[in-house]
């Protein structure tokens, strides 16, 4: 249809032709693949979690930043200790589900809606984290860009939403380069700033040259119990670079079979490339002694350019003290870096919608997240995803340090609580079982001891750092957190009441039955045309126990013109005209009573209203029509026992496939350009003897 067509076409040229189901196995992913678009989002954290990290500590003078690298090292332990914990979940819960489906399975409803929660939270801050960390560093290679800032981040959010669209696999391909560019670079970087300083090189960073001032509110009083907190809180900052781990767990049906077993490796490979990349990145920001203020005009005061050049990131000032500021592989660390941020929000385009699916299939979430779109992905879980991350963003103003306060607690709510999970879960499987061999029992047993042990140390280390991030960026922001996770934990809870109430009431019982005592029907008529007639033709054909016309009275004059143009037909249609009035010039409503004081008086007989609606060919069409078919349709459907009929007329224009659609000229049949003859009666003469004969056959 070239209504159809015309909405259709941007939409393939912008997705790409549609894929059948059984091209599903084919979308499935490698472990070349699998590791940039499920991995992106740790890789990349190595950019702002060292930055984050620093920043909290110069807080407090450069003295402080003594402490980054056994703050750094607690960090690293604690990455490691959850990889290894995921690789574990990988293989007792492959069906995609993570710490949701640990928490469902182990734990109940409750704690997996927390779960939940705090995951949808963590995949909309990845997109606005990694949005605006990536722009940041675009900004620091292009500092006249600053004040696009917030326009630049919602467009890159844009630009990721229409890949992904396109498909898993075509989104993996596209973002395989920038995040092997990315990973290559960082590597040549930390392998060239330790040969130089190996070599007795010395590396200067940008920012060292300026003294750091301590801020008053960042060390409060030189206590203790300052002290420790300001480095509680530079501790939390860091443990920025754990988010996203969880991603590799949630997608491993996307993996290509063996599903488990590719999982598990790209989860180790991605744990120790980021692994070695945080402590390579700290290390050289130590070493070329970075200083990255979080206020620069009051902490770095010789910096003349603080109030009108935006501050260069951590990774740019180490790149800029290894190669130099005007090297081309400045840029290139600075483009990787850019991308591969960016691409980090890609881990939650796969991740949330996937996600959002198991909740919908448990119904905690509208059906619509169910469903896959024409490239075989979640599309309405990625606009969802979009839609809550463009609001941050905006509201935030693309702001890293702004929008990181808000991160962490959702992820360290989600790792505490699956690893609680998890320990029950080798609780259960260390428990001999009767039907198993004893080699069988043994090897369970073995195994669900390293899942203790593993799984052990991380609930109390992650359940620990859930506890410092809490305490530590509450009144920096992270208390809007304790109100969202609240809302979606309800809104799920709900949507699931809601579901089961509406399965209970659908449900079959022996108490329902059907069955009406009657038939009535009336085709609603404004004029005598044929849309009209072809309307009333259908009506006739039903066969109905009672039927009549119905007109509604809008206009008395017009009302008296159409009852004395009826009266031509009447005697052939042998139909009664039934003109109902409508002082108040409305539609619907005199209908609907008319139809509920007929109900009332003949008690359970069926009622059916015939609509005659135009179909137009084109989306500019529609502003010529008033589709008063269409809402009255929608308010007769609450009528308790009437069923409502569209019976269509399709306008030439629906007949061909562009707007330049014209009538036959002299020579088009010797052309051969002779357009299909329709099958319909062109006069109302010849529509009334039809609906007369048939009138006459039904008596």
């Amino acid at each position: 249809m070239p209504l159809v067509n015309d909405l259709l076409q941007p939409k393939r040229i912008f997705l790409g032709k549609k894929l059948a189901s059984k091209n599903l196995d084919h979308q499935l992913l490698p472990k070349t693949i699998a590791l940039p678009i499920f991995s992106s989002d740790p890789l990349s954290s190595v950019a702002y979690g060292p930055q984050e990290l620093l920043m909290i500590l110069t807080l407090g003078g450069i003295g402080l930043l003594s402490l980054a690298p056994g703050i750094a090292a607690v960090v690293v332990l604690l990455l490691t200790v959850i990889v290894l914990s995921y690789r574990k979940v990988i293989k007792a819960y492959p069906s995609g589900g993570g710490d949701y489906e640990v928490a469902m399975k182990n734990l109940g409803k409750k704690p997996a809606l927390i779960v939940a929660s705090a995951l949808l939270l963590d995949y909309v801050m990845t997109v606005a984290v990694s949005i605006a960390s990536g722009t940041d560093n675009l900004i620091s290679a292009f500092p006249e860009l600053n004040p696009y800032r917030v326009e630049i981040a919602v467009g890159f959010v844009i630009f990721l939403l229409a890949v992904n669209l396109r498909g898993v696999r075509e989104s993996g391909v596209a973002f395989a380069i920038p995040t092997y560019l990315f990973i290559t670079s960082v590597f040549v970087m930390i392998g060239t700033g330790l040969f130089k300083v190996a070599t007795g090189q010395e590396l200067t960073a940008f920012s060292s040259q300026f003294e750091v001032t301590p801020l008053e509110h960042g060390l409060g009083s030189a206590t203790n119990a300052a002290l420790i907190l300001l480095v509680l809180r530079a501790f939390a900052s860091g443990c920025s670079a754990l988010t996203g781990i969880e991603a590799i767990a949630n997608g491993v049906p996307a993996f290509r079979k063996p599903k488990v077993i590719n999982a598990q490796k790209t989860m180790t490979l991605m744990g120790a490339t980021a692994v070695f990349m945080f402590i390579g990145v700290t290390t050289l920001a130590l070493v070329s002694r970075v200083h990255y203020a979080e206020n620069p005009c009051e902490q770095l005061q010789q910096w003349a350019q603080c109030a009108t050049d935006p501050q260069q990131s951590v990774m740019a000032q180490i790149a800029g003290a290894v190669f130099g500021q005007s090297n081309w592989m400045f840029y290139v660390i600075q483009a990787g870096t850019t991308a591969v941020l960016l691409l980090a929000a890609n881990t939650a385009f796969n991740g949330f919608p996937l996600l959002s699916s198991v909740l919908a299939n448990d119904k905690f979430a509208p059906k619509a997240l169910l469903t896959r779109g024409d490239r075989l992905v979640f599309s309405n879980g990625m606009l969802s995803l979009s839609f809550a991350a463009l609001i941050l963003i905006i509201v935030y103003q693309a702001s890293v340090t702004g929008l990181i306060q808000l991160y962490i607690i959702g992820v360290f709510t989600s790792f505490t609580i699956g690893q609680i999970g998890m320990l029950k879960h080798w609780g259960r499987l260390q428990k001999p079982k009767k039907k198993l061999s004893s080699e069988e029992n043994a090897a369970n047993r073995k195994e669900a001891m390293s899942g203790i042990l593993i799984n052990g140390l991380g609930a109390l280390m992650t359940a620990s750092v859930l506890v410092i991030v809490t305490i530590t960026k509450f009144t920096h922001g992270a208390w809007l957190v304790f109100i969202i996770m609240p809302v979606l934990y309800t809104v799920m809870f709900y949507t699931r009441r809601y579901y089961d109430q509406v399965a209970a009431e659908i449900a079959m019982d022996s108490e329902t039955t059907f069955g009406a005592k009657g038939d009535y029907a009336i085709v609603l008529m404004d004029k005598l045309n044929k849309p009209q007639l072809k309307a009333l033709d259908y009506a006739l054909s039903s066969r109905h126990t009672h039927l009549e016309a119905v007109h509604i009275a809008v206009d008395p004059a017009g009302a008296r013109k159409f009852a004395q143009e009826w009266k031509k037909f009447e005697k052939e249609l042998g139909l009664p005209l039934r003109i109902i009035e409508s002082p108040y010039r409305e539609f619907s409503q005199p209908l609907i009573e008319f139809l509920q004081k007929h109900r009332a008086e003949n008690g359970d007989e069926r009622i059916s209203v015939y609509l005659p609606k135009l179909v137009v060919g084109h989306w500019w069409e529609h502003i010529f029509h008033n589709h008063r078919a269409s809402r009255i349709r929608k308010q007769l459907m609450y009528l308790r026992g009437v069923m409502v009929t569209l019976v269509p007329w399709r306008l030439e224009s629906a007949e061909y496939k562009d707007i330049f659609s014209r009538r036959p000229l002299p020579g088009d049949s010797r052309r051969g350009h002779v357009r299909p003859a329709r099958r319909l009666h062109r006069g109302s003469s010849n529509m009334v003897a039809r609906t007369r004969a048939k009138r006459i056959d039904e008596d």
